[in-house]
């Protein structure tokens, strides 16, 4: 039996996409001054991770009510899963599954800027590179800002340490929070650590490609290019109340201050991240 709404909905998905390109065509959009396209994302980035995070990973979110509907905030989370995919489905979960449907400027490492293609997709998608000015001057402009402080050391871990959270680097995220008195989302993520499970590193081809890490998974390299389809693990993500700031606003540069606040913010996630998995029993579950 056919679906009588289905003529309509390809109907529609056939005037959007004629209307995209008309737009794209006549110049009829936007590029911020960190090069974020809006309209390329809403009309071809998000729509191509959608059935990533929908359908494959059938990401659950919780806690959105603790994302700021407006002004700034720094949405920290744990890093994992060999290839950083989690940050893709954390943009898709806070523009998604929030009423108010921002968009979050990522912050990369400076590898993600100095391949030629994938730089170019970064800006244009929202992201800059992970330092301290490039942060600020987010957040004075009331960007919600994210940031993942362990870095290569989270995405790049082996699989036998997963859900434990790495080293905060040196707290800079807290430091550009506090100068702008932002409030810090603490974010949980679970099921990134599946899709990749790392059990080996092939150092002197990492070294070769200018890479952290060359990784050995299950099914990569021994199967090729279908070693890069992610496993479909359950995931599941937790927006955490969001810890004020603006009492330290005069202590940015206090190392003391900095700490404890860095320490308190990876606290929150890692007892998260227990809870979630608790109630995630199977990880490639429905």
């Amino acid at each position: 039996m056919t679906d009588p709404d289905l003529p309509d909905v390809w109907d529609d998905r056939v005037a959007g996409a004629l209307a995209f390109i008309r737009e794209r065509l006549t110049g009829d959009y936007e590029i911020d001054g960190f090069g974020f396209d809006k309209h390329l994302t809403d009309g071809v980035f998000l729509p191509m991770l959608r059935p990533l995070y929908r359908q494959w990973f059938r990401t659950e979110v919780f806690g959105t009510e603790h994302v700021p509907k407006e002004g700034p905030a720094l949405v920290v989370a744990n890093h994992s899963g060999t290839v950083a995919l989690d940050a893709l489905m954390l943009s898709v979960a806070v523009h998604d599954e929030t009423d108010a449907r921002r968009h979050l400027r990522l912050l990369g490492a400076d590898l993600v800027f100095r391949m030629p293609f994938m730089s170019e997709m970064a800006r244009k998608s929202g992201a800059t590179l992970a330092c301290n000015p490039d942060a600020e001057r987010l957040l004075a402009e009331g960007e919600l800002v994210g940031v993942f402080p362990e870095g290569f050391k989270g995405i790049g871990k082996p699989f036998a340490e997963r859900y434990k959270l790495q080293r905060f680097g040196r707290g800079g995220f807290v430091s550009a929070a506090l100068r702008t008195g932002t409030p810090i989302v603490p974010v949980s993520i679970v099921g990134a650590e599946e899709i990749y499970p790392k059990i080996g590193n092939i150092r002197p081809l990492a070294r070769l490609l200018g890479a952290p890490y060359f990784p050995i998974t299950p099914t990569f390299p021994w199967l090729g290019p279908l070693g890069m389809i992610p496993l479909p693990s359950k995931w599941m993500i937790e927006f955490g109340e969001p810890i004020p700031t603006e009492e330290y606003i005069d202590s940015a540069d206090d190392p003391m201050v900095v700490f404890n606040l860095a320490d308190q913010v990876r606290e929150t996630i890692q007892q998260t991240l227990y809870k979630l998995l608790e109630r995630r029993p199977d990880a490639f579950s429905a």
